[in-house]
């Protein structure tokens, strides 16, 4: 019995040692697995996934809009590389959601521009919309933008506020350009746009006109301006221009840019008459845009991303937004 004891005593301690030998081999090797493990974990590759969606006017060298292209006639490149179209549309007939955004700051209480751009959008809303499209207001002056209408098809409330409005304090035109796209872009129809009016000057904002299109194009709200009375006397621009850079080639230059970069456009007019038939040629334009879309797969970091549209149709004039940011968080329509 002693020996079978002795032996089972040498056994147990020969098990003993090969365990020990067997976990202290398995935590050396563990020391060399995990580092491994660790490092393949830290190889990572962040994409951003986003839904683009744009606005495109087509028009041939006369200026009319060419109204019978389909998805395959067109080609999309962003920063120059091509893109899968995954949504078309082109409805002449399609409800739009349209935001005014109007200068109601002091200047525009002179030559009449506020009086006659309330009866023009009262013009627009009565004999332009259709009873499906919705429309909202937004005022600004001194450094602020007042939601005075939400977006309503009813347009009893956009009426009764506009016969409110009157003119006060300083513009900060590029401030109100740059916060309010993101509201347009509420609306609850796929087509969208803003219609801002003012006279053009500037003299309170925080941003600059580049920062100003940097934020508003990070919709896809095209942005169409009407410079209404632009002032082009010095001795006028002297009264209200709080730096040496406002003049009226400057004015219009900004105003331009803002519409250009969003793939909208510019018009500039003097007269009442002339007012109301630039707002004709901007809602015929809207019921002719196209709205198309693709996916973009791109490094999330806030880089710019340069868009163009062609197509294989004909020699045509194509307007849409120049591009975007591509650490901007994407909507689709």
């Amino acid at each position: 019995m002693g020996k079978i004891t002795q032996n089972i005593e040498k056994i147990f301690l020969i098990s003993a040692v090969f365990i020990v030998f067997f976990l202290a081999n398995m935590n050396v090797c563990s020391q060399f697995i995990f580092p491994q493990e660790k490092k393949k974990k830290g190889i990572s590759y962040d994409i951003a996934v986003s839904a683009i969606s744009i606005s495109v006017t087509v028009q041939d060298k006369k200026g009319l809009y060419i109204r019978d292209l389909d998805k395959e006639d067109f080609s999309i490149y962003e920063n120059d590389e091509k893109k899968e179209i995954t949504y078309f549309s082109h409805n002449f007939e399609a409800p739009l959601s349209l935001t005014v955004l109007l200068d109601v700051s002091g200047s525009m209480a002179l030559l009449d521009r506020l009086k006659e751009s309330k009866d023009a959008l009262h013009y627009l809303a009565t004999f332009l919309l259709d009873e499906r499209d919705e429309v909202s207001l937004l005022i600004f002056a001194d450094g602020e933008v007042e939601v005075a209408v939400n977006f309503s098809k009813d347009k009893s409330e956009f009426f009764k506020v506009l016969e409110e409005t009157e003119a006060y304090g300083q513009t900060a035109l590029n401030d109100a350009v740059g916060v309010s796209p993101e509201f347009a872009n509420k609306g609850i129809f796929e087509k969208r746009a803003l219609l801002l009016i003012t006279d053009g000057i500037e003299n309170d904002s925080q941003y600059s006109p580049e920062q100003a299109i940097e934020v508003a194009r990070r919709v896809d709200v095209p942005i169409y301006t009407i410079g209404y009375k632009i002032p082009f006397s010095e001795q006028y621009l002297n009264k209200y221009k709080r730096s040496q850079g406002l003049t009226a080639s400057l004015i219009i230059g900004s105003l331009e840019r803002f519409s250009s970069a969003t793939g909208g456009k510019a018009f500039f007019v003097d007269n009442a008459f002339d007012f109301k038939h630039t707002l004709r040629m901007i809602k015929r334009e809207l019921s002719h845009q196209y709205i198309i879309g693709y996916t973009s797969y791109t490094d999330p970091k806030n880089e710019y991303r340069k868009i163009k549209v062609t197509t294989s149709k004909g020699n045509y004039k194509i307007r849409t937004r120049e591009g975007y940011y591509g650490g901007e968080k994407k909507e689709s329509r």
